[in-house]
């Protein structure tokens, strides 16, 4: 068939814009995969008018929530069951505590502390009795203060160690710090998965070149107008479907003459494992957000009962030498009362000056090292787990996504060659 206007193919096009087809078409792969991971991340909460919204789901009427955001509570439940029942085990983990260590770095800070409650409870109860007390006297309330206080402080870490489990639930803590936070699941999926990431974006590029070669011999010899639409639906389909594919499959290296095929993301179990343990632990597990999760979480009633039951002990001893002289000033009711109220002020003020053991308590648990080298140790099919769930929960409406956007490149082509 011969063209009047120099053109070639069944349509008599200019040979430029059939070879421009698989540089289009290589764009669109690029530019739909590029979409759907920001719509994977982003926006962090819902943008628009939200006139309808779906429990759980990412759009609505009208608007959009990136997906891991939406599910930001699901997918951080997922990846810590990984954690606490595969890297973590809270006992072993605080067991790595030594109560005598851990008492001498909270000496000087605690000694302050107790020295500051005895003399406002003894002022407030009997003012003139300890004002003219001798200093012998007092002297022997602060040496029996030194002695106690580091038994007092030994055996209330050990009594927290051998209950952690009961002032203590770590995956409530981290599923709820995912939820407040929810930019940190975002960070977590894309600090791990940034070479996959990069991958899945270039690959849209070089699988949709390769499409559009077949678009562009299709097209030569039969042009109707829905034929660019239809191959723009197919790239940015084929291309987020293959990109996901060749991450995570095969799940077991695969020998093929000499290439050992494998999944791209599997193949970096080392590297990988390295990052999720730094950026868990410095962003969700530090030993600041154990602390405040303890003393302020669902399980923090255990913690003060335990807490109060230790200073009722201690505060017996504590102020056991000054009984006689006490009870004679003030009658036993009163001395009983003392007691009560330097037992509630230790248990009150403790929680204050626990930050003079995070240091310590960082070194000692040494979560970082464990969840890592536990991560290395675990099979392909358990280590996919870590970063598949930010995929597979919506893998079809991501490839869906690709697939519309394709579509709709492909219609503006039709435009173009048609107009």
């Amino acid at each position: 068939m011969s063209c009047d206007n120099g053109g070639i193919g069944v349509g008599c096009y200019p040979w430029w814009q059939y070879f421009i087809q698989p540089l289009i078409a290589g764009i669109v792969g690029y530019v739909t995969n590029y979409l759907a991971l920001e719509m994977t991340f982003r926006p962090i909460e819902f943008f628009g008018p939200e006139l309808v919204r779906f429990k759980n789901q990412p759009w609505g009427l009208f608007g959009w929530q990136g997906i891991i955001p939406t599910k930001a509570e699901k997918m951080a439940s997922v990846c810590f069951d990984l954690m606490t029942t595969k890297l973590l085990n809270l006992r072993e983990i605080f067991d790595r505590l030594d109560p005598a260590r851990f008492s001498e770095v909270m000496e000087d800070a605690l000694l302050l502390m107790l020295d500051s409650i005895v003399d406002k409870v003894a002022t407030k109860y009997m003012p003139r009795m300890w004002k003219e007390l001798p200093q012998d006297v007092k002297d022997e309330v602060v040496v029996v203060m030194n002695i106690e206080s580091d038994a007092f402080l030994v055996s209330f870490m050990e009594e927290v160690k051998e209950h952690i489990d009961d002032i203590l639930d770590i995956k409530q803590m981290t599923v709820a710090a995912c939820v407040r936070e929810k930019a940190l699941v975002n960070k977590i999926f894309q600090e791990c998965g940034d070479k996959e990431f990069t991958f899945i974006r270039n690959s849209g590029f070089y699988f949709g070149g390769l499409f559009g070669l077949v678009q562009m011999g299709v097209f030569f010899v039969y042009d109707a107008s829905w034929i660019l639409p239809l191959f723009g639906f197919l790239v940015g389909w084929a291309t987020n479907w293959l990109a996901l594919k060749v991450i995570f499959r095969p799940l077991e290296p695969r020998k093929i003459g000499p290439f050992t095929i494998h999944g791209i993301f599997l193949k970096r179990q080392t590297e990988v494992s390295e990052t999720f343990a730094r950026v868990n632990c410095v962003e969700i597990l530090h030993t600041k957000a154990i602390w405040e999760t303890i003393l302020g979480g669902p399980l923090s009633p255990n913690f003060f009962a335990m807490l109060r039951a230790h200073s009722i002990v201690f505060t017996e001893k504590l102020v056991g030498g000054l009984k006689p002289l006490a009870v004679t000033a003030m009658g036993s009711d009163k001395f009983a009362e003392m007691k009560e109220e330097i037992a509630s002020e230790i248990a009150e003020r403790l929680p204050a000056i626990m930050p003079y053991s995070y240091q310590y308590t960082t070194d000692a648990l040494d979560m970082e090292t464990t969840i890592r080298e536990r991560m290395q140790k675990l099979s392909y099919e358990e280590f996919e787990g870590v970063l598949h769930p930010a995929f597979e929960e919506d893998e079809i409406l991501l490839i869906l996504v690709g697939g519309i956007l394709g579509l709709l490149a492909g219609a503006l082509q039709v435009l173009i060659f048609y107009s």
